[in-house]
C-alpha cells in the first residue's frame, strides 16, 4: 500500500508540474508500472469531479 500511496502522491505533483531532477530519478526505481496508471487515472477522475463540482456551484448560485 506505501508503494501506491507513493506513486499517487508523485502523480499528483506531476499533474501540478513540480518535480525535481532528484525526484524523477528516484521514481525510476520505487514506482511500478500498474501503480501509476491507476493513481493516473484516479487522479484525473478528481480533476474532472472537482471541474464538474465547481461549475454546478458556479451555475447554481
Amino acid at each position: 500500500m506505501k508503494s501506491f500511496l507513493y506513486s499517487m502522491k508523485a502523480v499528483l505533483w506531476s499533474f501540478i508540474g513540480l518535480r525535481r531532477k532528484g525526484d524523477f530519478d528516484q521514481d525510476e526505481q520505487k514506482l511500478s508500472i500498474a501503480h501509476v496508471i491507476i493513481a493516473a487515472l484516479l487522479g484525473a477522475a478528481m480533476f474532472i469531479g472537482l471541474l464538474v463540482s465547481i461549475v454546478k456551484f458556479v451555475v447554481l448560485k
